[in-house]
């Protein structure tokens, strides 16, 4: 696709100099540009239902002074619209401590294809695949009482330009596929659910073998909370299962190693780096370097490369994410997290893929430990408290563990804790450490962007379970 700022209405060297007589006279900012295509098709109760597409466009203006930044946006790619959001946006200069803030490293890296996922294959492919998958459900089992399955698709084309006349470019490609069945048996229903999904194209994801291993994955799951008891309230050691489980971390702990929250001391973290804030043998990392995973970033979108940033090493805190406001504001350097979005939104410190990286126990024996206990083994929807770090997550599947062994299905666990102190809480670490299958969104300050999660199975002693049974 040709440069976004050739579709303004004036040259490009009249937009690099509204640009940099803008910004320069504050700290730091940039002329952030989008073209943005998403598709979205929903196949439910027997017939497609939803089929969006939708293109947009627009920038995004932004001068930073000190703590103050102005931020003006539009979706025309206009000289008036230029000028209007640089006369909005300068009212920030009172602050200006002044040395405009260096440029970001440039990087040849590239973690993701070019290439627009939505064309192929074609609309019509994928509705029939979406129907197909809905009739081998049906077959498959009884039991089925509906069905609903979705493709979404999306490509961003994004350009940075600075007051320096420095300009970098992304291009990305972001898929989904995902699966929910409902089973039933008499007055009884219970629901499960498989998503998968990545920053490449649709390939992988269609094939046979992997769309019916996702519709399985959601029957299995809903077999199981058909059979499953309520679960019983109290206080247990739990084991969690590997990849998606880690949710929990990245917002129990994640959300509150954001460089903003830090900075304001709003976090259950502020002020304690180089303590130990979890179990020693725990160690956590946001990773925006991994190829085609869903929450991973050639640049982010200020410019500055992605990282591998450690933020609790064995247990001690080592880092923050940070964007380049925070960052120079608490005297580091950007880790390549300031995220947005879109050119509507202002970039703040996000994650990208966070996990905690793996340790010597086999999952056999971590399991085998547990005299009684719950075994979690996917969570739903959760909350949390960044300032008081407390958090509860709801288990769409979980068991007992009895005398070392997985037992019952248990329906309705509610797991209660606060974050700072379930890491120290974790006394065992599985080897078998694994990213989610690509199906995270992250929401903070209204904003929503694509994320990772992943870790080992792990063991948390004497955590907090609300059921139904006391």
């Amino acid at each position: 696709m040709n440069s976004l700022l050739g579709q303004f209405d004036i040259p490009e060297d009249r937009i690099r100099r509204i640009v940099a007589d803008t910004i320069n006279g504050t700290d730091d900012g940039e002329l952030y540009l989008e073209y943005s295509e998403s598709e979205a098709l929903m196949f439910d109760n027997g017939r497609l239902k939803t089929a969006n597409f939708n293109t947009d466009q627009g920038f995004g203006l932004r001068a930073v002074a000190g703590e103050a930044s102005g931020y003006a946006h539009s979706s025309e790619l206009s000289e008036a619209a230029l000028l209007r959001a640089a006369d909005a946006v300068s009212a920030v200069k009172g602050g200006y401590s002044g040395k405009l803030a260096p440029a970001p490293a440039r990087t040849n890296r590239h973690l993701y294809t070019d290439e627009n996922p939505i064309p192929s294959p074609s609309f019509e492919a994928k509705a029939r695949l979406l129907q197909d998958m809905d009739a081998w459900l049906r077959a498959r089992d009884p039991r089925v009482r509906q069905v609903t399955a979705s493709l979404a698709s999306s490509w961003q084309h994004v350009e940075i330009l600075r007051a320096d006349g420095q300009m970098v470019s992304d291009m990305r490609p972001l898929v989904r596929l995902n699966v929910s069945v409902v089973v039933g048996e008499g007055d009884r229903q219970e629901s499960g659910s498989y998503g998968m999904g990545g920053r490449k194209g649709f390939g992988e994801f269609l094939v046979e073998d992997s769309w019916k291993l996702a519709a399985e994955e959601a029957l299995r799951q809903a077999l199981v909370n058909l059979r499953a008891i309520p679960a019983p309230a109290g206080t247990f050691d739990i084991v969690l299962s590997n990849g998606w489980p880690g949710v929990m971390l990245h917002e129990a702990v994640g959300h509150g190693l954001e460089g903003d929250f830090n900075r304001k001391k709003t976090s259950a973290f502020a002020g304690l780096m180089g303590s130990q804030v979890a179990a020693k043998g725990v160690t956590v990392v946001d990773d925006g370097t991994i190829a085609e995973r869903r929450g991973s970033l050639t640049i982010d979108d200020e410019g500055t490369p992605s990282n591998r940033n450690v933020l609790i090493e064995d247990g001690k805190l080592v880092g923050y994410m940070q964007d380049r406001q925070n960052a120079r504001l608490m005297g580091m350097e950007p880790t390549g997290n300031g995220r947005r979005q879109s050119y509507a939104h202002e970039p703040m410190p996000r994650m990208t893929n966070t996990y905690m990286t793996g340790g010597d126990m086999e999952p056999d024996e971590i399991i085998a430990s547990v005299k009684k206990g719950v075994y979690a083994v996917s969570f739903g929807g959760g909350q949390v408290d960044i300032t008081s770090g407390k958090f509860v997550f709801g288990c769409t599947e979980a068991y007992m563990i009895e005398d070392g062994k997985v037992t019952q299905p248990i329906k309705g666990a509610m797991l209660i804790g606060n974050g700072p102190d379930a890491m120290h809480r974790v006394s065992m670490v599985g080897n078998d450490m694994q990213l989610d299958t690509g199906i995270g969104m992250c929401g903070k300050a209204g904003q929503g962007v694509p994320v990772g999660v992943g870790q080992p199975h792990l063991r948390m002693n004497q955590m907090t379970v609300g059921g139904t049974q006391v």
